[in-house]
């Protein structure tokens, strides 16, 4: 099938027009929805994919690697998304309270324990938004997603660590 080669030129959205060409001629192919399904994951559209993927599975549901490694790496996938949005919900929402603080817009008397109570919830709303900005979703080998912390910019990494040789002209 050409779309299969055209996946492994890594030209995806010829790809994929190849693909849904396939099933336009022969919607009743479960492999060409199987490749058009795997054409979509390569271009990045993992909802598209799935949909494929259930077409597929719907012509053709004796096909085991079509459940378990197309349909499940996709709806995977699929959860590693939403959980990417979730995560930048909170960072959006973290930031907006630290931007337009509730605390800061009545007027305070400066001399009573309304300001420090204030100050303390803007401190508390700074330090979550800077945890959360310390923070990055990475995905292993295995497909599992991990919560890590990412190193200061201001530390060196490990690899500009290395002992370096110095030498010198004769």
């Amino acid at each position: 099938m050409k779309s299969q080669v055209l996946i492994t030129l890594q030209e995806v959205f010829l790809a994929v027009q190849s693909a849904e060409m396939a099933t336009r001629l022969r919607p009743l192919w479960w492999e060409a929805w199987q490749t058009l399904g795997r054409a979509q994951l390569s271009l990045g559209e993992v909802e598209l994919a799935v949909r494929s993927f259930q077409v597929a599975l719907h012509m053709h549901p004796s096909e085991r690697p079509l459940w378990e490694e197309d349909l499940g790496w996709a709806l995977k996938l699929r959860e590693q998304q939403k959980s990417l949005r979730e995560r930048e919900k909170q960072e959006e929402e973290a930031r907006r309270l630290l931007v337009e603080a509730p605390e800061l817009k009545s007027d305070y008397d400066f001399e009573s324990d309304e300001v420090i109570e204030a100050c303390t919830a803007m401190a508390e709303r700074q330090k979550q938004y800077e945890d959360l900005k310390k923070t990055a979703l990475v995905v292993d080998t295995h497909g599992v997603t991990k919560e890590v912390i990412v190193e200061d910019d201001s530390e060196p990494t490990s690899s500009s660590q290395s002992v370096l040789v110095k030498a010198r002209g004769l």
